[in-house]
């Protein structure tokens, strides 16, 4: 998508742990945790950026 962006649902809760885990489900194995929700969402946007340039290194080795 050139010039654009695109958006994704991220799903987030907080474990028994006090951490919270963010994923998106649109993006299997997309998912990050973090001890503060300002810091998971940082993280999950990262996640999201690498999960999508390993999709985009599949579809170019097909």
């Amino acid at each position: 998508m050139s010039g654009g962006f695109m958006k994704f649902g991220v799903v987030v809760e907080k474990d028994e742990d006090g951490y919270y885990v963010a994923s998106v489900p649109e993006l299997p194995g997309c998912h990050t945790q973090a001890k503060t929700l300002d810091e998971v969402m940082k993280r999950i946007k990262e996640a999201i950026e690498a999960c999508l340039e390993v999709e985009g290194l599949k579809s170019q080795a097909d």
